[in-house]
């Protein structure tokens, strides 16, 4: 059924308004957010689900072959393409490799090289429950029974989604999100989603850009529902991934029990936990709640890919008090599991405590050290932003800053978005644009700063050249044209919402601080191109 959709787009590959206008029941899944089939064919020599395997990985990988191609070296291709779409962590090599290597990580016994436990050695479940308890501050020890270990949070989505919902079932998810969620979900599983669209605007119940509230969650699910879709779960990422949006308590709260009155099991991703970059957020783990609205349907992923900077090192864990659930998930993981001495080299990562208990390598060295470098390289990005006179969502968690390029487009259309993002990459950067996450609103890219200065240094530099480019060609084409056009307006009109600064708890208009507005009108000032657009000789 959908590769007859994808077929029958007349190669074409679909409108956005189009595709979002026609009813869930109807589609399986979203395609025209990572999926361009104007040059697909059908393979003989495949099954239909094989051919939209096939399609998926031919459109959202065209950036990342592109760079494996042609990746940067500073020696031997210095001309090749920066890598700033994938969401690694490429500044914490020295530390980890010296802790990866030490003497009590190279243990070779009979168990490890034998057919374990599928849910995991004991020995490490062990070590994640304790991880667990003290990082996500949790209220009481968690369960070494309730862990599940697998090769990666993308086999967790793939996992819960299959056993979690019936094919053509439906998770509710808001977007923009991590576009990799769409494959785990629905190639296995033939699982959609189901979109809560969130925008910049900051109006109603919205106080801050893309901020995610119960009352557009409800709206989503009962659209899908009048359309005759059943909606299983509720997916969270938490720290938010492209946005960095870190929840609070209050708001965790909300979103549980909007779950709980609909009965919808909750996939909780905390995977960019650890890698909150600035002491004045504060994450809240739904493990350290001292509550949970419906235990049974709440289920939490954690990976050590992102926080400790081995993307390379498959390993996810799932934490579910639902043994319904973690008899299902265990009999998929004969799939997806992790092999012997990388459980041991994880529970020995893990397991560091110092004297007092608490771990004294992770906290004392690691993340003292990443933290600080992560706030760096994105206080070195976020100021060559400001340069530019580019907005962006200035968040403390994760890898990416969340950009507005909109005034870059002069149509605002996805099909304008994507020839950016080609350009981008023609001038030996990758990026990765809303499109790829699903946004509304088109212009949106995510850049990844995670990364070595000089790399970083060189892709600004790159990004600078292709931006000043564009804007003079906007700029020769409203002198041919200069009568500003409705699209102009509409995109200044949302720019009032720019370097929005990291997010804290709601407060009441009286308690707003004078410093705080006075500074975001400055950062408004700066970042707005009236002044440029509206000269005196344009008036005259």
């Amino acid at each position: 059924q959908a590769l007859s959709e994808i077929t029958g787009m007349g190669g074409k590959g679909g409108d956005l308004q189009e595709m979002r206008a026609r009813p869930l029941s109807e589609r399986r899944v979203d395609m025209h957010g990572f999926c361009s089939p104007s040059n697909f064919q059908r393979s003989p020599y495949l099954s239909a689900r094989g051919n939209i395997a096939s399609i998926f990985r031919g459109s959202t990988e065209e950036g990342y072959q592109a760079y494996h191609a042609d990746k940067y070296d500073e020696d031997k291709n210095p001309n090749g393409i920066i890598n700033f779409g994938t969401s690694e962590n490429k500044l914490c090599f020295d530390l980890m490799s010296k802790r990866l290597t030490q003497t009590d990580m190279n243990l070779m016994e009979p168990p490890l090289l034998q057919y374990p436990d599928w849910t995991g050695h004991m020995f490490l479940r062990e070590e994640v429950a304790r991880f667990l308890t003290y990082y996500c501050k949790a209220p009481a020890p968690l369960k070494a029974e309730n862990v599940i270990v697998l090769n990666g949070c993308g086999s967790l989505f793939s996992v819960l989604a299959t056993v979690l919902c019936d094919p053509g079932e439906a998770v509710l998810i808001a977007t923009p999100f991590y576009g990799g969620i769409t494959q785990g979900v629905f190639l296995y599983g033939n699982v959609k989603l189901v979109y809560a669209y969130l925008d910049s605007k900051i109006t109603g119940t919205s106080t801050r850009p893309f901020q995610l509230t119960v009352e557009k969650l409800e709206k989503a699910l009962q659209n899908a529902r009048a359309e005759g879709v059943t909606v299983r779960a509720l997916i969270l990422l938490n720290p938010q991934n492209p946005l960095g949006d870190i929840y609070s308590l209050s708001e965790l709260r909300d979103y549980l029990e909007f779950a709980k009155r609909h009965e919808l099991h909750v996939i909780v991703d905390e995977i960019y936990m650890l890698s909150v970059f600035d002491e004045s957020a504060t994450f809240h783990s739904v493990l350290g709640m001292d509550r949970l609205p419906d235990p049974q349907r709440t289920h939490v992923m954690w990976g050590i890919s992102k926080d400790f900077a081995v993307s390379g090192i498959r390993f996810g864990t799932l934490y579910t008090e639902n043994k319904d659930v973690a008899n299902a998930v265990a009999s998929l993981c004969y799939f997806h599991g992790v092999c012997g001495p990388v459980q041991h080299k994880v529970a020995q990562l893990l397991r560091d405590r110092g004297k007092s208990g608490a771990p004294y390598w992770i906290n004392q060295v690691y993340l003292r050290a990443n933290h600080a470098r992560l706030k760096a390289a994105h206080t070195y990005v976020t100021d060559e932003l400001k340069t530019l006179g580019v907005p962006f969502l200035n968040r403390n968690a994760g890898f990416f800053v969340w950009i507005d390029f909109r005034k870059y487009l002069k149509t605002g259309t996805f099909e304008e978005e994507m020839l950016l993002w080609k350009r981008f990459l023609d001038n030996k950067v990758l990026l990765s644009c809303g499109k790829a996450f699903e946004c509304s609103e088109p212009g949106w890219f995510r850049i990844i700063f995670a990364d070595k200065i000089h790399r970083l240094q060189l892709g600004m530099q790159r990004i600078r050249k292709v931006l000043e480019e564009r804007e003079q060609e906007i700029l020769a084409e409203e002198k041919e044209q200069p009568c500003q056009s409705e699209q102009d307006g509409k995109a200044d009109s949302t720019d009032e919402v720019i370097f929005v600064s990291r997010h804290q708890e709601p407060t009441s208009a009286s308690s707003s601080n004078l410093g705080d507005l006075i500074g975001l009108l400055q950062q408004q000032m700066r970042s707005s191109d009236w002044l440029q657009k509206n000269t005196a000789e344009q008036f005259a």
